[in-house]
């Protein structure tokens, strides 16, 4: 028995081997150049802001109503500050601190500390919130008062704007909530 050796390729043609490479590489460049392209085009749609912006929350505010001044419009009207009730989560590792509130249906908004003797308050210039920690805002401890506020009675919500020394601005809505419940 003889081996016979293999017919040679005809001229021009790639090597028996060679064929399957080829094939392959046209194969993948299809996908190859497609995926390159869309890579390209997400770096650019992201770098240009398309992809709008990842921030990380600091503020979670867990709690947010504002009671109603009087069942009544009449005891509404007569009444002319409201308080706040308040949950503020600090979920980083820096301690924080509220400086201020801002809302469309009152023009001051102020700070204060716990009632002191004789059910007396303080304003404040802010109020701490501890690393990883959280605060309770109420008319029984520090709080938000809204001085002479618009009726809002009416509504369901109030926006709020809370501006913080490290966090920036965090907006909520306060729930509108019965008299002197949160």
């Amino acid at each position: 028995m003889t081996a016979t050796a293999p017919a040679p390729a005809p001229p021009g043609a790639p090597a028996r081997g060679h064929g399957r490479l080829a094939e392959a590489t046209r194969a993948a460049a299809a996908p190859l150049i497609s995926a390159v392209l869309i890579t390209g085009l997400l770096a650019v749609w992201v770098t240009t802001g398309g992809a709008g912006t990842v921030t990380r929350l600091r503020m979670q505010i867990v709690l947010a109503a504002i009671p109603m001044r009087g069942y009544l419009p009449s005891q509404a009207r007569a009444i002319h500050q409201a308080p706040t009730y308040l949950t503020i989560r600090n979920l980083t590792g820096q301690p924080d601190e509220l400086l201020s509130v801002r809302t469309a249906i009152a023009r001051h908004v102020v700070l204060t500390g716990p009632p002191g003797p004789r059910g007396v308050r303080r304003t404040v210039a802010g109020l701490a919130i501890p690393a990883h920690g959280s605060i309770t805002l109420s008319p029984l401890s520090d709080d938000v008062v809204l001085l002479d506020p618009a009726p809002y009675e009416s509504d369901m919500t109030v926006p709020l704007t809370l501006v913080f020394q490290h966090a920036g601005r965090v907006q909520v809505d306060a729930t509108v909530s019965a008299p002197g419940a949160p």
